[in-house]
């Protein structure tokens, strides 16, 4: 595959799974990834191509969320200020994460990250019908580790920040909308990364249909976000959040 050279197949496959990003907060790297691998693809071949595409589609699906009203990103307000404390915590997950791809056995890193994963979304199923009170601290915390995921494996970023906020009393609707633009921010910081720091040589063949099929998929994730419940919603994220880290640690053992 050239530089710039369409497949209809990847453009297919970003479109459904940056859907399902953009509808739950999670699920583009963590479900493209593996696919990309099986495909035979290299890491250093996927992980930027997805980051990249991530960014720019991250920064659309905050677009799209606001117009819906799903999350409010006027300058000042708390969503606003979340994206910002997320991204700014990114910058040094992000860093640490990269090196550790390059240095770390594949196995353990997808195995911290199922583990890390499938316990988030059992303690949002467990928790389903509590309020929980916000915290600048957990959602600061939360940052850091939710972009070492990312940089270091290309997803693991959604799942934890979506379920993260939710359990640290942020409304559902309003961290998947958080989700998506601290998410693309994150993916700045990973993308420049690995071009300044990796003495690899990146192929960003995947790129454009990446970008293309993904970003075509946000203005109706968005739409979908507006039209079903807060409950519901926080029940789905959840059972998708332990899925994921499930299908992760399956993958591994089976």
């Amino acid at each position: 595959m050239h530089l710039f050279e369409f497949s209809i197949f990847i453009i297919v496959l970003a479109f459904v799974c940056e859907y399902i990003d953009s509808s739950l907060g999670m699920g583009y790297g963590t479900t493209l990834t593996p696919i990309l691998l099986i495909m035979g693809y290299n890491p250093l071949q996927i992980v930027p191509a997805v980051l990249l595409s991530e960014l720019i589609t991250g920064v659309s699906a905050a677009f799209f969320h606001h117009r819906f009203k799903n999350a409010n990103f006027k300058i000042g307000t708390v969503d606003t200020k979340t994206v910002m404390v997320l991204a700014g915590c990114s910058i040094v997950g992000t860093i640490v994460a990269v090196f550790a791809a390059l240095a770390l056995p594949k196995f353990y890193i997808k195995l911290y990250i199922g583990i890390l994963v499938f316990t988030m979304g059992l303690l949002i199923l467990i928790n389903l019908n509590r309020t929980f009170k916000f915290s600048w601290l957990k959602i600061s915390s939360l940052g850091m580790l939710a972009a070492f995921n990312k940089g270091i494996s290309g997803g693991g970023y959604g799942p934890l920040v979506t379920s993260g906020q939710i359990l640290s009393g942020v409304n559902s609707k309003n961290a998947i909308g958080i989700t998506s633009l601290s998410e693309g921010l994150t993916c700045l910081v990973g993308v420049i990364t690995y071009l300044i720091f990796t003495n690899h040589t990146i192929g960003w063949q995947l790129a454009p249909s990446l970008v293309l099929g993904a970003i075509l998929s946000v203005p109706f994730a968005a739409y979908t976000v507006k039209k079903v419940k807060n409950m519901r919603l926080k029940l789905i994220v959840g059972i998708a959040t332990l899925v994921l880290g499930l299908v992760t640690l399956g993958k591994l053992f089976l």
